[in-house]
């Protein structure tokens, strides 16, 4: 799916733009992720992780979800330079078609601006248009108390919890908590 390109203020008063990502994004895309997992160790994975993913690795994902009719990724773009990505999948099958999953991830220095609000926004608004997606899932990392603030605001209860789902950098285990946001 794509998303048109939609511009909004921040709450600094800078102008920031909501837009899908091209293949011409993949090495900032690169550096966006590789930054946000350095920033905080509440994404799915360690910054050594993403060592391995190529610059044509990463402009096939980029061009896939032009083409995926069950998802759809979306970039905001501030000065130029990515602030934060967020994406949602749309099951498929019968049983669970009205189901969706969302993920996202901001450069901390973005933190507090509107961004999450407003990704959040557009994804409910894109799930909504859709017309039978009834529910939109997320996990997050126990302790990662900004994200589960972002995510109760924006509609988000805690359904479950897998218990030392994640083990973090110092051998420590931690649950992953289940959310949901009815439609």
């Amino acid at each position: 799916m794509v998303f048109k390109e939609k511009e909004f203020k921040l709450k600094d008063g800078r102008n920031a733009f909501l837009r899908s990502p091209s293949a011409d994004d993949a090495e900032n895309m690169l550096q966006f992720i590789i930054k946000a997992s350095r920033e905080t160790d509440f994404l799915m994975k360690f910054p050594e992780e993403f060592a391995g993913f190529t610059l044509d690795q990463e402009k096939a994902f980029l061009r896939a979800n032009y083409d995926n009719k069950n998802g759809l990724m979306i970039i905001c773009a501030v000065d130029g330079r990515i602030a934060g990505s967020c994406q949602i999948s749309f099951r498929a099958g019968k049983k669970d078609r009205h189901r969706a999953s969302v993920a996202i991830a901001l450069l901390q220095e973005f933190w507090n601006l509107g961004i999450g609000t407003r990704m959040f926004e557009e994804m409910f608004q894109v799930a909504g248009e859709r017309g039978n997606v009834r529910q939109i899932e997320l996990d997050f990392i126990e302790g990662n108390k900004r994200a589960r603030g972002l995510y109760e605001k924006m509609g988000f209860r805690i359904t479950g919890v897998k218990p030392d789902a994640i083990r973090m950098r110092d051998g420590s285990f931690v649950n992953e908590y289940m959310m949901v946001k009815r439609l």
